[in-house]
């Protein structure tokens, strides 16, 4: 199955549509303004809240924490690489890995399957993402970790 981010680029907050391949709306994320860290609200369809994004502060590299029915599933961690992105998700048998340009990810179980093939779309007006999940009951998790890696790379892009 695919999902198909995109932000929104003119809003105070970080806003996202989530699609399905059927170009359905799926979910909408929503940040929060005037907050410490970033946080993101997952809606789905409907309006009703599926998911919170936050993220842990005071910590040398990004960190978040992934909320799924109020419970806490995972945390995201950033990992210290050279020329590429690595992540760590503690909490889910899962780690993303990703390329020099940032742009494609392949998160793997413990296994070596592939559980979601994500790419970022090179020239876009805003971030977009094209989500592979190669296994449906596993969606709300892979748009979760993918939204918490495109915060992590807002933040080291307001560093620079």
């Amino acid at each position: 199955m695919k999902l198909y981010i995109k932000q929104r680029v003119f809003s105070w907050r970080d806003s996202f549509t989530i699609k399905d391949e059927d170009g359905n709306d799926r979910y909408t994320a929503e940040g929060e303004i005037f907050t410490w860290g970033k946080k993101l609200h997952i809606y789905d369809a409907s309006g009703a809240e599926v998911a919170f994004i936050r993220q842990k502060l005071w910590s040398f590299l990004p960190r978040f924490f992934v909320e799924i029915g109020g419970l806490e599933i995972c945390e995201i961690v950033k990992e210290f690489t050279f020329m590429r992105q690595s992540y760590r998700i503690d909490g889910l048998p899962w780690h993303l890995d990703g390329d020099v340009w940032a742009h494609e990810y392949s998160l793997d179980d413990n296994n070596g399957r592939q559980v979601m093939q994500m790419s970022k779309q090179w020239f876009t007006w805003g971030d977009s993402y094209e989500l592979e999940i190669t296994d449906a009951i596993n969606e709300l998790q892979c748009l979760c970790v993918a939204l918490a890696v495109d915060c992590a790379m807002a933040i080291q892009n307001a560093q620079r």
